[in-house]
C-alpha cells in the first residue's frame, strides 16, 4: 500500500500489527518489550513513558503531568493526571507578584503523572505494575548512552537551572552536562522508581517518597505539605470531540490545552483553507495565523475547568 501524505515528514511510513513510537529509541524498546511479554497497548505506553523519565530527562520527569486517550474497542476514555496546586497557593499568596515566576517552586505543582500511571495500569493494563519499570530502573542504575539531542538540551539548560536547589548535584558531573555518547547513571532515580514500583505509587503520595519531597521543598523555599500530596487524584474525563471534514479530533478537555488544536481547525474550516493547495504560501499563512489566534484564546481562557469563565463548547 502506497501512502503519500500531503506533508511529507522525511520518513517512510512503517506499517505493522503493533507499533511503539516515542522520542527516544531506548524508551521505544521498553514499550516493545512490554508487548513481547504479553502486555497490551496501555502497558507498552506506560513502559515507554516511565523509561522516558530516565533516558530523556530534559523533556520528561517524575515531577510532570500525564494525559491519555484510550480506546477500548467500544468507548474512548480520557484521563487527566495533571498536578494540583499546593493549598498555600491562595490569591493572597501571589498578591505581590506582577507575573508568574518562570522557574522555581512557584511553578511546581504536586506531580500527577505517577497517579496517572497507576490509574491506567489498574483499569486497562495486563502486566503487573512493577514490571513496567524494569527497563527504566535498569537504565537509571546501570547507565545508558546519552543521545546527541538530549546532550545539547542538557547543556543548554545549565544556565537556566544551575542555581535551582539540587539541580547540579543531581544532573551535572563536575558542573557539566554529559556529552553525546557518554554513559549516564542516576542511582537515586533508580531507587525512586523501584520504590514507586514496589508500593504501586503509595510511597510517592503518602509514604516515604512524599515525606522526602515535602521536606526538601520546605527546606528550599517551597510550600508543599504532606496533605497536598495525599489529596492528589486522577480524573477520568469525557474527551472533547470536534468534527473536521470526515474526521473527528478528540482531546482532553481543560485544563488540558488540546482544545487549542480543535480551535485551530475550526478557524481553518471557517476560512476555507482547503481552497489553497497543500504547502502553498496562502495555506501555510492561514495555518500559522489560525494557530496564533487559537493559542491566544487558550492562554486567555483555558484553566481549571472548575474555575473557567467560559465553556469549552463556546471556545469551539
Amino acid at each position: 500500500m502506497l501512502i503519500s501524505p500531503p506533508y511529507g515528514g522525511g520518513r517512510a511510513p512503517v506499517l505493522a500489527k503493533n507499533i511503539v513510537a516515542s522520542s527516544q529509541p531506548l524508551a521505544t524498546q521498553a514499550g516493545i518489550e512490554a508487548l513481547q511479554n504479553g502486555g497490551n497497548a496501555v502497558d507498552a505506553a506506560l513502559a515507554t513513558a516511565i523509561t522516558l523519565t530516565v533516558v530523556e530527562p530534559t523533556m520528561n520527569g517524575l515531577g510532570g503531568d500525564g494525559f491519555a486517550l484510550v480506546w477500548d474497542g467500544k468507548k474512548l476514555h480520557g484521563i487527566n493526571a495533571s498536578g494540583r496546586a499546593p493549598a498555600a497557593w491562595t490569591p493572597e499568596y501571589f498578591a505581590g507578584k506582577s507575573a508568574m515566576d518562570p522557574i522555581g517552586w512557584n511553578t511546581v505543582t504536586v506531580p500527577g503523572v505517577v497517579s496517572g500511571w497507576i490509574s491506567l495500569s489498574r483499569k486497562f493494563g495486563k502486566l503487573p505494575f512493577a514490571q513496567l519499570f524494569k527497563r527504566a530502573i535498569d537504565y537509571a542504575e546501570n547507565g545508558f548512552p546519552v543521545s546527541p539531542v538530549i546532550a545539547r538540551q542538557w547543556r543548554e539548560a545549565i544556565p537556566i537551572l544551575k542555581d535551582q536547589p539540587g539541580f547540579s548535584q543531581t544532573f551535572l558531573i563536575n558542573g557539566k552536562a554529559p556529552t553525546a555518547g557518554q554513559i549516564w547513571r542516576n542511582k537515586a532515580q533508580a531507587n525512586t522508581l523501584r520504590e514507586i514500583a514496589n508500593t504501586e505509587g503509595e510511597s510517592f503520595y503518602t509514604g516515604a517518597l512524599a515525606k522526602s519531597m515535602v521536606e526538601f521543598a520546605q527546606s528550599t523555599g517551597g510550600c508543599f505539605t504532606l496533605a497536598d500530596f495525599a489529596a492528589n487524584k486522577t480524573d477520568w474525563v469525557e474527551p472533547l470531540a470536534f468534527d473536521y471534514g470526515e474526521y473527528t479530533l478528540h482531546e482532553i478537555p481543560p485544563n488540558g490545552s488540546g482544545i487549542a488544536a480543535q480551535m485551530t481547525l475550526g478557524i481553518l474550516e471557517a476560512a476555507n483553507v482547503k481552497q489553497y493547495p497543500a504547502n502553498s504560501a496562502q495555506r501555510i499563512h492561514l495555518q500559522v495565523e489560525a494557530m496564533r489566534m487559537a493559542f491566544a484564546d487558550a492562554y486567555a481562557y483555558v484553566s481549571d475547568a472548575r474555575t473557567m469563565n467560559i465553556s469549552p463548547n463556546a471556545l469551539l
